[in-house]
This record gives structure tokens, sequence and C-alpha cells, in this order.
């Protein structure tokens, strides 16, 4: 069975970040990177692509998208890969912090639905504490992953029509631009 991925989008993740950043001084990395997956698993089943294609390991305290995580730490690939010096935030601790007052924010970048879904997603999972966010997000797709990486094939929600879509975006996704 050929697994289904997507193409990374790191401007879209950028964009989120500081979007929390700006929105929510101190968020939780918790809170930041579970709003990245329920943002994206949202998408993915609305809209039959994910919001920022990132690579997700089902870790102990729920699902991390591996590149979101590099890039809230400042990782100098991802500074490159965007053109940019440095990141408007700080991590410090487990809390993402504004490092200036620059507000070079771009939400332009997230199509009118990504930007709904990410505000829902967003709102839910501030909406949460640290074990309500743990246990939404130990569904069947972190369970199947068994602490390694999360297919999102395992995203999408059971249907009638979800062997359509797994097989469409089999053959799709790495085609796609996010």
């Amino acid at each position: 069975m050929t697994l289904v991925r997507f193409r990374f989008s790191p401007q879209k993740a950028f964009a989120a970040l500081h979007w929390m950043v700006s929105d929510h001084p101190g968020i939780d990395l918790h809170a930041a990177l579970k709003a990245c997956y329920f943002a994206d698993r949202e998408h993915l089943n609305g809209f039959y692509r994910p919001i920022f294609g990132a690579t997700y390991r089902a870790m102990k305290f729920g699902p991390v998208p591996l590149e979101i995580y590099e890039m809230a730490k400042g990782e100098a690939l991802w500074l490159a890969e965007i053109g940019v010096e440095h990141v408007p935030w700080t991590l410090r601790g487990y809390r993402l912090a504004r490092a200036d007052n620059a507000s070079n924010e771009n939400r332009a970048v997230l199509s009118d639905s990504e930007q709904e879904c990410f505000g829902n997603a967003l709102r839910r999972s501030l909406d949460m504490d640290f074990n309500e966010r743990t246990e939404a997000t130990h569904s069947h797709d972190w369970q199947k992953a068994n602490l390694g990486i999360m297919h999102y094939e395992d995203m999408i929600d059971e249907g009638a029509d979800k062997a359509d879509i797994v097989a469409y975006l089999q053959e799709n996704a790495r085609f796609m631009k996010l």
C-alpha cells in the first residue's frame, strides 16, 4: 500500500505559529502543537488536504508535528527555508513568547478554509487543559502509529467513502501544493 505523504508547507506553519504567539503570548507548546494537529485533521477531512502537511509522530502526550516543533524552536533549516533571519518568538521552557514587537505576521498565506479550520482548532486546543488535549489526540490514528510516525490515511474519518478518499490521496497527495 502506498502511504499518503504531503509536501510540508513551512510558510503556513510559520504563519500559524506567529498567529498563535501574537494572539496568545505565552501559549504552551502542547496547546500550539495540538492546535496544528486538530487543524490538519479537520482540513484533511473537510477538503481532502491538510494545511501544513507535517510529519506527525505519535508521542506519549499526543501527536507532534515534527517540522512545526523544529520551527517553534527556531531551527536554522526552517529559517533558511522561509527566508528569515530569526523567528519573532522565543521558546522559554515549554511556552512560546513574542521576541519582538515586529508585526510581519502573514495570515494571507492561509486560505479562507485553512484560516477557519486553524481558528477552530486553536480555540479547541486552548479550551482544553493538558490532560483533555492529550486524551483528545489519542484517537485511532495515534494508537495505530504505536509511538511511531502517524499516517494521514488513518486521520481520515470512517465513512462509506473513506476507501475512495484514501485512493485519491495515494495518487495525488505528493503533487498537491499546500
